[in-house]
């Protein structure tokens, strides 16, 4: 599994060859340096760590600084780990955009918008009374009763209440690539990735 770490730029839409309308994410992907090479022989598996987005240098510690300085580049943001890149990349090389094809399917990780403290309508799409019975004027989106009586005497765990929503991991699995622009760094992916604007977001392809 190869990918890049990118920055998601925004929605759009652009019309394919049948000339419907497709909602697409525009990404900045990459450029990547590859900021360690994971082997077989000395970490027992075969791996490469890519760096994304410069940090400044008064912002990253010592440890940070000399890690990056073995590669040759500059303090990063964003360092995620890629399996199954093919062999041959070494320290300091740059990955482009140009790893992926038009048309073949990727998966894009990133963590999803936080919303809050919600209730449970919003959170788990309970109905709520609504005014439908037995006189409710107060208790609309409540979440009703919660199962639990003198024994057992306690809330069983996972119980679907109220809580913060969102800022959670999200994996969406096979994205359509759309448009590859190299000169732009930028991937234009079918259907839309979690995150909001600017959020960094992995997209690895399968091989």
């Amino acid at each position: 599994m190869s990918g890049l770490i990118g920055r998601k730029v925004g929605m759009t839409s652009i019309f394919d060859e049948n000339g419907k309308n497709v909602p697409c994410t525009v990404i900045e992907a990459g450029p990547c340096v590859v900021t360690q090479v994971r082997t077989e022989e000395v970490d027992g598996y075969n791996a490469l760590q890519l760096g994304f987005d410069d940090k400044a240098e008064k912002r990253a510690n010592k440890a940070e600084v000399g890690h990056f300085k073995k590669a040759g580049a500059s303090p990063k943001k964003k360092v995620v780990e890629f399996q199954g890149f093919a062999d041959g990349y070494k320290l300091g090389d740059t990955v482009g955009v140009d790893v992926f094809l038009e048309g073949e399917f990727v998966d894009v990780i990133g963590t999803s918008k936080g919303k809050g403290f919600q209730g449970v309508v919003k959170r788990h799409g309970f109905a709520g009374v609504g005014q439908a019975t037995h006189g409710q004027h107060n208790r609309l989106r409540a979440p009703g009763s919660i199962g639990a009586a003198s024994y057992p005497a306690r809330v069983f765990k996972g119980m679907k209440m109220a809580g913060r929503m969102g800022g959670d991991k999200v994996t969406v699995q096979n994205l359509k690539v759309l448009k590859v622009v190299p000169e732009k760094n930028l991937l234009v992916v079918k259907g839309c990735v979690p995150g909001h604007k600017n959020a960094y977001v992995t997209i690895k392809r399968w091989q």
